[in-house]
């Protein structure tokens, strides 16, 4: 009797590997949605540090003035790409501790509405906060800090 091997797997061991694959997708996959809602946060935050510098070099050029009202606001930064090429969208993933805003560029001149893009005061040198910009939302990122307080 001339029994030869037979190369290859059993059923059972195809079983556990897809097993194995099945329980590395079920870790992976929420991990990968945390992440993405990680590098969106970062993205905003890393736009409000470039629109932070921006103004920072406008009140420079201007002697100690922000951009206002009557000068159109943020979109004075974009006046012939000399501080933005264009302002930078606010992108407000939803997550645990936010319920999400759309990724928009606009602003809301000082009256926070919680409704996404940026709250920038130009409301002139008699406020406190004049000049500031920050994030237009009243939720947490992902690392429960309020958005706002940036």
């Amino acid at each position: 009797m001339n029994l030869q091997k037979r190369k290859g797997f059993t059923l059972i061991e195809l079983m556990i590997v897809v097993a194995i694959i099945g329980i590395l997708a079920a870790i992976a996959i929420p991990q990968f949605a945390n992440l993405v809602s990680k590098s969106q946060e970062g993205r905003t935050k890393a736009n409000l540090g470039t629109i932070r510098s921006a103004l920072s070099i406008y009140y420079g050029d201007t002697e100690g003035w922000y951009p206002t009202v009557a000068a159109g606001s943020l979109i004075t930064l974009t006046t012939g790409s000399r501080y933005l090429q264009v302002v930078p969208n606010a992108d407000l993933p939803s997550t645990p501790n936010n319920a999400g805003h759309p990724s928009i560029p606009t602003e809301v001149n000082g009256a926070a509405t919680d409704a996404g893009g940026w709250d920038y005061d130009n409301t002139g040198g008699t406020s406190s906060t004049w000049g500031k910009v920050v994030v237009n939302c009243s939720h947490q990122d992902l690392r429960a800090t309020v958005w706002s307080s940036y």
